[in-house]
């Protein structure tokens, strides 16, 4: 028997908000693990007496029912979204870009927020406190909506992108390393939108490297 996928719950912001925490925001990020696009961060305050149904990790849900609860969650939360650049990721790294992006996503709240709940990882230099969850999309409510309006708007963004460059397919796959994607990549090389520090091992055996000058040219060029 499959169990059934539960819920994230309330239950740290429940605990923040008895101590005295009005204002409790979750944030997360998506597209760390991509080929191309930005690295996009949501920091969300839900409303305490609104009920949610249905509201897990943007992953765990279907694209329907991830576009009716962003609709839910902008239509009555207060919600802050920020991006990070693929020339930005390839200077950082995606480690540090995440966290910039989640902490953009943070500051963009007004008024700030009075604690955040972080998904994995502690962002450094916030001015207010934060805990930080592993696995936190499938376990807290505030994180779970704030990885469906991430995942929600850079998906967006990637349709979008695909219209101005529709060779690498990037409606179909938003920029993960499918093999479609990575099948245009060989065909095309690197993109604007790509990140050139990401550089698939597919792409840089040494049969590719010396097939394809334009992945060697640009692979050298990351970090």
């Amino acid at each position: 028997m499959v169990a059934r996928r539960q819920d994230a719950r309330f239950n740290e912001e429940k605990s923040l908000w008895r101590d005295g925490f009005s204002r409790v925001a979750g944030v997360d990020e998506v597209g760390r693990g991509c080929l191309a696009g930005p690295v996009f961060a949501a920091a969300v305050i839900l409303d305490s007496n609104a009920m949610w149904a249905g509201l897990r990790d943007s992953k765990l849900l279907s694209l329907k029912a991830r576009e009716r609860l962003y609709a839910e969650i902008v239509g009555s939360s207060d919600w802050s979204v920020s991006e990070v650049s693929p020339a930005q990721i390839d200077h950082l790294n995606i480690h540090k870009a995440s966290l910039l992006a989640m902490r953009q996503a943070l500051m963009g709240l007004s008024p700030p927020p009075e604690f955040a709940l972080v998904d994995g990882f502690s962002i450094p230099d916030l001015p207010f406190p934060q805990r930080a969850i592993v696995g936190g999309d499938r376990k807290c409510a505030s994180i779970a909506a704030a990885s469906i309006v991430a995942k929600v708007t850079r998906d967006r963004l990637m349709v979008k992108l695909h219209e101005s460059d529709s060779r690498y397919g990037f409606d179909r796959h938003k920029g993960y390393a499918t093999s479609a994607h990575l099948e245009a990549m060989e065909m095309f090389g690197y993109s604007e939108l790509h990140r050139r520090s990401f550089r698939p091992r597919r792409l840089f055996d040494n049969k590719t490297r010396h097939k394809d000058p334009r992945l060697l040219a640009l692979g050298e060029t990351g970090r």
